[in-house]
Parts: structure tokens; C-alpha cells; sequence
């Protein structure tokens, strides 16, 4: 099964498989794996804005030469401000900065949005979402991070999902297009918590990168989400 049987598909609910969970050292095998998918969500740490360390823009190059999707990717970095236009200017279609790492997130996201991404902004789960309503349109996708960022394989969030409702309400109120992302504990199990809660892009790691088939894996996700979208 490689994709979401036509009744079901919600051309709004997105699937990025985050390479977290790949096997590194085949990761080209890997991102064929995912074809299905929407985007590849390539996490990027520094070992300084969180615990851990992946890849830099010599390795996120070679994905976005290597992918057969488009690339997501997600800076937990410090002085984002200096270092997010780069992976911008190496091809990634979505560029998502921290707001805790930037000190003009505004013009940050119109500098990603210059060079052809789109500009993403995420919220720890300690971050309140409230300071971004009135810049809503200056971003195209917002990240509510359902863990602690730094590692994958950790457990969902549900307390995060009135400050996901409380900024999709505030979407809704405004007319606004931009995309709402969760990325953490993302499964079968919670995906219709988060889908019913507003988002519409999810990032999952195991779920995905874990399955015998990922397309199933994918489509099955991608309905889940669809369902709870319709109801």
C-alpha cells in the first residue's frame, strides 16, 4: 500500500518521517524508504541549544541531493540568526528555527522566505505560543514540539495540546494559512489526539523508520489524521 485509499486522503495532513530514526550509515536506502512521504524532517542539534548532536550543512546537502522528497528541516541550534539562512541556500524547501534561539525571529523567517524556503518557527513545550499571534503571516509553518527537543523515541506530550488548540482557534480566528506541525512521540496512538487538536503536519520518527513498510506506515498515518480532521 503506497498511498491513502482516495476516500480517506486529506491533502492537508502531512507526513515527514524524521531521519532520527534511520539507519545512518544506509541513509540513502533509507530516504527511498520514505517516498510516500510529504518532506523528510532532518533534525539539526549543535550540542549546545540541546544534549545532542546530528548533522551540519555538508550532511543536510547530501540528503537534499539524495532525497526523493523534499526536505523539513528542524535547527536546534544556538544563533540561529547567523546560521538558518544557510540551509536555506543549500535547497531545503522548509527551514523551522527555535524562537528561543532567535532574537529577530521576524526578520530571520523574511530572510528564509527571500531565498526560497519556507520559514518555520518552534515552541519548547515551555514556550508560550501567545507572542506569536500577531505575526501569524509571517511565518508558513509553526512547530509545537510535542517533547523536550534533543532526542527521538521519546513519549508524547497530550499536555501539549490546549496550547496546540489555543493557536489553532487563533489561526481559524485570523484566517490564517500557516501550516501547525507537532513533532515528538507521533504514532498510530496519538497522531488523532494531535490531528484533532489542530495540526495538520506531523513529524514521526519510529513510527515510520520502524515498520516493515513505510508507505503503509505513512498512509496509515495520513488517514488516522484525516479522520480525526472530519470529526
Amino acid at each position: 500500500m503506497s498511498s491513502p485509499d482516495a476516500a480517506t486522503h486529506d491533502p492537508a495532513v502531512r507526513i515527514n518521517p524524521s531521519i532520527l530514526a534511520a539507519d545512518f550509515v544506509n541513509m540513502q536506502a533509507e530516504l527511498q524508504r520514505i517516498a510516500a512521504a510529504d518532506f523528510v524532517h532532518v533534525d539539526v542539534m549543535d550540542n549546545h541549544f540541546v544534549p545532542n548532536l546530528t548533522f551540519g550543512p555538508q550532511m543536510v546537502e547530501r540528503i537534499h541531493a539524495t532525497s526523493p522528497v523534499p526536505l523539513d528541516v528542524h535547527l536546534m541550534i544556538d544563533d540561529v540568526d547567523r546560521w538558518a539562512p544557510g540551509y536555506a541556500e543549500i535547497g531545503a524547501a522548509s527551514v523551522t528555527f527555535h524562537t528561543e534561539a532567535t532574537s529577530e525571529p521576524v526578520a530571520l523567517a523574511r530572510r528564509l522566505r527571500s531565498l526560497g524556503a519556507r520559514a518555520g518557527i518552534a515552541l519548547k513545550p515551555a514556550t508560550p505560543v501567545e507572542p506569536l499571534f500577531d505575526v501569524l503571516d509571517e511565518f508558513d509553518q509553526i512547530l509545537v514540539m510535542t517533547v523536550e527537543p534533543g532526542f527521538g523515541g521519546q513519549s508524547f506530550m497530550a499536555d501539549m495540546m490546549p496550547k496546540l488548540r489555543l493557536l489553532a482557534d487563533e489561526c481559524h480566528r485570523r484566517g490564517s494559512a500557516v501550516w501547525l506541525q507537532v513533532d515528538g512521540g507521533i504514532s498510530p496512538s496519538t497522531i488523532e489526539q494531535a490531528a484533532a487538536a489542530g495540526a495538520d503536519t506531523f513529524v514521526a520518527g519510529s513510527a515510520v523508520f520502524g515498520a516493515d513498510d513505510p508507505d503503509a506506515a505513512i498512509a496509515s498515518l495520513r488517514s488516522l489524521g484525516a479522520h480525526a480532521h472530519r470529526h
